[in-house]
């Protein structure tokens, strides 16, 4: 990392508010539009609406125009937060009533979790890890690439007992058994990518009335923990855990995340750029509120207009 990012990051972490309970990060309750004030960075703008809410007096709107790739109006960019290997995040989601997200088996991308292995303005995709919360096709979906760390000079070939200096997202082979990830050629090299599931169910559905229906607020939380390492080797005990208005729908504690050749790897940076690399195929929007970044889960009190209250679960 160079000395002037160095500087900007410790100038962030300076900046950045932290309250709530001791496990608590950082909390975004989209109030008002001076993301700069409260840590964010390298942002271009970000919309709150004032006419959908689910507390307080606004939220984020991220209105995608017909072949829009990114919000229209801007978003608020990336967020530095002391390092941890493990991340919790709560926050309250909405959709347009004619939602179809990108159309496609993947996108939009809608929240990254970048590491310390990458620099504060790194790119978000091809990296040493980024993990994303997101939704596909109304499917609860979390993914992992780490396009920096394949060995290119070994595309299929399985290097899980070979050696640590490999990709665990796809390319260098299974590492925790839940495939091989994607792995594809993007320009000069490849990358990768490895996907978790609820079995498929769609939770962001168009059925007025139905308890999943897109049109109305959903609670979203998710923790995911690094694997340890176990004499130098990635060790197969991660955690991906996915809760939907509080109901657990997806629980894996055997997940790889790194390898011995990262030791020192920890998550450290959020990013909210939502994309869909195709476009838009539909003039469309949703609306995120009350969002909580935290080392361990925690409980959002939930009331009509509930207060922005922590507590721990």
């Amino acid at each position: 990392m160079s000395v002037r990012n160095t500087i900007i990051a410790l100038i962030l972490i300076i900046l950045w508010p932290v309250t709530g309970g001791a496990d608590t990060l950082f909390q975004e309750p989209f109030e008002e539009t001076n993301f700069a004030s409260r840590g964010w960075y390298d942002t271009t703008g970000g919309v709150l609406s004032t006419t959908v809410k689910y507390a307080g007096t606004r939220s984020l709107e991220c209105h995608f125009l017909v072949g829009g790739m990114t919000c229209n109006g801007g978003n608020p960019g990336r967020l530095l937060f002391p390092e941890t290997d493990s991340v919790y995040t709560s926050y309250y989601i909405k959709y347009s009533t004619n939602w179809v997200g990108s159309g496609q088996a993947y996108h939009p991308h809608m929240f990254y979790f970048l590491t310390n292995q990458d620099d504060p303005y790194s790119g978000l995709a091809y990296t040493h890890l980024t993990s994303y919360v997101e939704e596909v096709g109304g499917v609860p979906t979390f993914t992992i690439q780490d396009g920096v760390n394949i060995d290119e000079t070994r595309i299929g070939v399985d290097l899980t007992n070979v050696t640590e200096q490999r990709a665990v997202a796809g390319c260098n082979g299974d590492s925790d058994g839940y495939g091989n990830g994607a792995c594809y050629v993007a320009g000069s090299v490849h990358w990768n990518g490895k996907i978790w599931t609820p079995g498929g169910q769609v939770y962001f559905n168009s059925t007025p009335g139905s308890p999943y229906y897109k049109g109305d607020w959903h609670h979203v939380e998710v923790y995911f923990k690094l694997n340890s390492l176990v004499s130098g080797k990635g060790a197969k005990d991660g955690i991906i855990r996915y809760w939907y208005d509080g109901t657990p729908i997806m629980n894996h504690s055997n997940v790889v995340f790194r390898t011995g050749y990262y030791p020192t790897m920890k998550f450290n940076q959020l990013v909210i750029s939502p994309w869909i690399g195709d476009g838009s195929p539909a003039d469309q929007t949703y609306w995120i509120d009350n969002l909580t970044i935290a080392t361990a889960p925690l409980l959002v009190e939930k009331q009509p207009n509930p207060p922005f209250n922590i507590q721990v679960r």
